[in-house]
């Protein structure tokens, strides 16, 4: 039986796909853009072989229904609807970060405003943070806030990861995209997802697929003391997360909540708590923005 795509289950959300978008590509980039024109700016990434398509079928669309902000959600390199990079270094976080920081500047043209705030989930957040913390003097111009969720592994927790990915890769090339979907349909679920989030295959193309994971292979959180010296800078940060997920484990978003004293941490224990993580979130961002504009 064929699985379906993440384009195939996303079609069905109305509330997520219906409403009119500016569309168009960034440096090969696919993106999307809602909401008011002199709405606070958002930008929106997403996970490994996932997608703006994957994320809404996954109900994981961090910014649904903020109708205030103007959200540009756009597709990892090699993702979706993005083009493609033949090199697994294109997909280390290094890379993906530089890809952020150019999409950021798509907001500073259309509104010749800075800072923009930045919601990530998984890879997401780790772009995000990888971003922020190279240059943490330049991170408080480019970014007004910063929403982490889930941090994936990092540091010593990172473990085998490097490992599972090239296995991974290895499966894809002998046995294929759907067998290596089938074979990841068991794997344990956290307790904060529901048994109605649909099962999908990795958007990103079968060809594509080993050498995304072999780049992910590489990855890293930045050091402890570069995380640190960006919490210096005091950036609001918002960080979500979930237990039973090795994946993301919690000592990473605790760790991270103490590297960043502006942040605050969040729990999800139930699939009900996750869906209340869009409001969350644009509470958030909206008094973050009416913070910086009386500041300055």
């Amino acid at each position: 039986m064929r699985i379906p795509t993440a384009t195939d289950l996303a079609a069905g959300s109305a509330a997520d796909t219906a409403d009119t978008a500016d569309t168009g590509t960034i440096d090969g980039l696919a993106y999307d853009l809602r909401g008011p024109q002199d709405g606070t700016p958002v930008i929106q990434l997403h996970g490994l072989t996932s997608s703006r398509a994957r994320d809404v079928a996954m109900k994981l669309n961090l910014t649904a229904g903020q109708d205030a902000l103007r959200v540009l959600r756009y597709d990892a390199r090699g993702h979706g609807h993005s083009a493609a990079a033949p090199l697994p270094a294109s997909y280390r976080w290094t890379s993906l970060a530089k890809d952020l920081e150019q999409v950021s500047g798509y907001f500073t043209g259309e509104q010749n405003t800075r800072p923009v705030h930045v919601v990530g989930q998984s890879m997401g957040a780790a772009t995000i943070l990888t971003s922020a913390a190279a240059d943490p003097d330049l991170a408080i111009e480019r970014y007004g806030s910063m929403v982490l969720g889930i941090p994936p592994t990092a540091w010593e927790l990172r473990g085998d990861r490097a490992g599972i990915y090239e296995r991974n890769a290895q499966f894809v090339e002998s046995h294929g995209l759907s067998a290596f979907a089938e074979s990841t349909r068991d794997e344990p679920v956290p307790p904060a997802r529901g048994a109605d989030i649909p099962f999908t295959v990795p958007d990103v193309a079968e060809s594509l697929l080993p050498v995304v994971f072999r780049g992910a292979a590489g990855n890293d959180l930045p050091s402890r003391e570069r995380i640190a010296a960006l919490g210096e800078r005091g950036i609001p940060t918002l960080i979500l997360a979930w237990p039973g997920d090795t994946a993301h484990p919690l000592a990473v978003a605790e760790e991270l909540r103490e590297l960043l004293p502006e942040s605050q941490l969040i729990f999800a224990q139930t699939p009900e708590d996750v869906g209340r993580w869009p409001d969350m979130i644009g509470s958030f961002i909206r008094n973050a923005a009416r913070t910086s504009r009386a500041t300055t």
